[in-house]
């Protein structure tokens, strides 16, 4: 795995937990649908609907963060799993 590898694991994982509302931590990864999704169901709520997607972001940022570096690649790098 490379470095870069591990920068976007914890640079996701920080994201997802203080901006996950709004699925920055997606667009990170390359998942621009899941990201558009987040960001859609936010703002079309006004915000109501960013609660829901915040407590999903949460635990997608503890999941990116708890996995190894190799199991985060393969997962979400080269797997390409888009939620959870």
């Amino acid at each position: 795995m490379t470095s870069s590898s591990s920068d976007k694991k914890l640079i996701a994982g920080i994201c997802g937990i203080l901006l996950g509302a709004f699925g920055i931590h997606k667009f990170l990864l390359g998942y621009t649908t899941e990201g558009l999704i987040m960001l859609l169901v936010t703002i079309l709520t006004c915000g109501f609907g960013g609660f829901v997607m915040g407590v999903i972001g949460l635990i997608e940022g503890i999941l990116y963060l708890t996995k190894s570096d190799e199991e985060f690649n393969q997962t979400y790098v080269i797997g390409r799993k888009g939620w959870l």
